[in-house]
């Protein structure tokens, strides 16, 4: 079976992003720490790296990049309030260039044939997230290893994600919940700092949307119910 990297976060896209390559990919996780507000998702992603029995997970430091990104950034700042609804203050400047960038040099070293992540339609506005994005970094990352490509000493990699495949939140969900049942409930979506989901915060408010769309009953905890 081929390998594939995933960006796994513990969050209902790339949890059901992962169901969804499982048949076909030995899949290999890494998760991100970089100083999100949001830290509960790695605890998640750990319980769902093993519900899953993905080949291996890796979770990997780089909380210097909170530091980095000073006061620009509602996910990581402290001092500033997380949105209700889509506002730039939540699109972490090229936060997917830099985890494709690792999980890419991960892949070359595992001759892993795909690195994926769970962008899909609804993520549209997020710059980092369009397939026209995907596919030039995939571009500029086999151009960097394209010696060792034409020796035989790496092999080719493929950035996918399902907004290339034409997959929308609500398909992903279903996908999942197919799998998973009662379980997804677990996934993590909140982008604030707390135990259970705020249901206040933009990445909550999708996630409601997302049930209802798909009209599984949503049965998320939430400190705010009301979309």
């Amino acid at each position: 079976m081929k390998k594939a990297i995933i960006i796994f976060s513990g969050g209902l896209d790339s949890v059901c992003t992962t169901i969804h390559l499982q048949s076909r990919f030995e899949l290999y996780a890494i998760t991100f720490s970089y100083g999100q507000k949001a830290n509960q998702e790695i605890t998640l992603a750990k319980y769902f790296a093993k519900i899953l029995k993905l080949k291996e997970h890796k979770i990997v430091n780089i909380g210097f990049m909170k530091g980095l990104y000073e006061k620009t950034n509602a996910l990581t700042n402290s001092t500033m309030k997380i949105p209700s609804k889509f506002d730039y203050s939540v699109v972490v400047p090229i936060r997917n260039a830099v985890f494709l960038s690792i999980a890419s040099a991960w892949a070359f070293s595992k001759n892993a044939q795909l690195v994926a992540y769970g962008a899909h339609k609804g993520d549209q506005r997020y710059p980092d997230c369009r397939p026209s994005f995907s596919r030039l970094i995939e571009q500029a990352f086999n151009e960097g290893e394209i010696d060792g490509i034409k020796d035989g000493l790496r092999k080719k990699i493929r950035v996918w994600t399902p907004f290339i495949a034409g997959l929308s939140k609500s398909d992903l969900l279903k996908i999942g919940y197919r799998r998973l049942g009662d379980e997804i409930f677990k996934t993590w979506s909140c982008y604030a700092d707390t135990k259970i989901h705020c249901g206040r915060c933009e990445s909550c408010n999708n996630r409601k949307a997302a049930f209802l769309n798909s009209r599984i009953n949503d049965k998320t905890k939430y400190r705010i119910k009301l979309v």
